[in-house]
């Protein structure tokens, strides 16, 4: 294939925009079009002003017209409601970036199968895939940090806080996304409630010995408090577990679980956001106090939280490097 075909239905929001972004800059993508029924018939630059000079492309009305792939950037909930409302082609790859079809017990839509697309813990099955999950944004920075524990078996109840930037709410306004209300703030919200709890405890279950393929099982609690940050983008998230494994031990078994993939690394000291913001990376630094073990984990919540990991998908879903087009260097300053 030449040139992969892609078109976005919900091309205005953050994640929309970050899409966009990247696929004008793919190497192996053209992008056909951008829905929006908001802004049907502006051009991209008009909602996405960084656009401007960029490309003349002018927001749909039409959702797709021959292409290879679907990208859903809409509300949780709205994908669900697209597909049932449009008639997919079965050659057409979707890669649905809502929470609709993330869990074991909804990955099935009529005769659509959606696999899970976190490339850290599906790679192979994404690569054969017709139809992807993409990750939350916390669910994918908390999962990362716990994998390699999981997979080794001795994953206890984790105790978890996540801060997030404003962009993680959406472009829509509310009292708590204003920057006189964020500005100088920060709040928890969603305690112990949070809805990626059930997507992480899903993947947990997949790796940990003798655990059920489920959104819940009998498998380690993920205690969860997340936290709104006076910052745009970006996701910094500690876990911590009892473990009396030596901290060079624990660094060997990440060590080992990541080796050979692109995009995670285990950093010797201590990380901070401006290492991954405007990158696909995510970046993971342990360390052991007792025996308690602390896991920190970094990563952008618009590249790989949301848009950067979906393109991610795409390349293993092609058949290509799944670093193309995803070449990003970090705003550090």
């Amino acid at each position: 294939m030449s040139q992969i075909h892609a078109a976005i239905i919900g091309g205005a929001g953050y994640t929309g925009g970050e899409m966009i972004r990247l696929l004008l800059r793919h190497p192996k993508v053209k992008l056909q079009s951008v829905h929006s029924s908001s802004n049907a018939g502006k051009p991209l630059y008009t909602v996405h002003k960084d656009l401007l000079g960029e490309t003349e492309l002018i927001f749909s009305e039409q959702p797709f017209t021959d292409i290879d792939v679907l990208f859903l950037c809409v509300g949780h909930g709205d994908a669900k409601k697209f597909l049932e409302q449009h008639l997919i082609p079965d050659a057409v790859k979707i890669i649905d970036l809502s929470q609709d079809f993330r869990l074991p017990s909804g990955s099935a839509f009529g005769n659509k199968y959606f696999v899970y697309g976190l490339p850290e813990l599906n790679r192979e099955q994404i690569k054969t895939a017709q139809h992807i999950a993409n990750p939350g944004c916390f669910a994918t920075a908390i999962q990362l940090a716990l994998l390699p524990l999981a997979q080794a078996g001795i994953l206890s109840d984790v105790y978890t806080t996540g801060i997030t930037g404003s962009t993680g709410a959406g472009q829509s306004l509310s009292n708590t996304s204003h920057f006189s209300w964020r500005a100088n703030n920060i709040q928890a919200y969603k305690s112990l409630n949070h809805q990626h709890i059930k997507e992480i405890t899903a993947s947990i279950n997949q790796l940990q010995k003798d655990s059920p393929l489920s959104d819940v099982g009998e498998g380690p609690g993920i205690h969860f408090v997340p936290w709104r940050g006076d910052f745009a983008r970006g996701i910094y998230t500690s876990s911590t577990i009892d473990c009396s494994f030596p901290l060079e031990e624990v660094n060997r078994i990440y060590k080992d679980y990541y080796n050979g993939h692109a995009f995670t690394f285990l950093s010797e000291s201590m990380i901070d956001l401006k290492q991954v913001v405007n990158t696909n990376k995510c970046l993971l630094h342990i360390e052991k106090q007792g025996n308690k073990l602390i896991i920190h984990s970094a990563i952008d919540n618009l590249l790989k939280g949301a848009s950067g990991q979906a393109v991610q998908n795409m390349n293993l879903m092609f058949g290509l490097d799944e670093k193309t087009g995803l070449d990003l260097k970090a705003n550090y300053f």
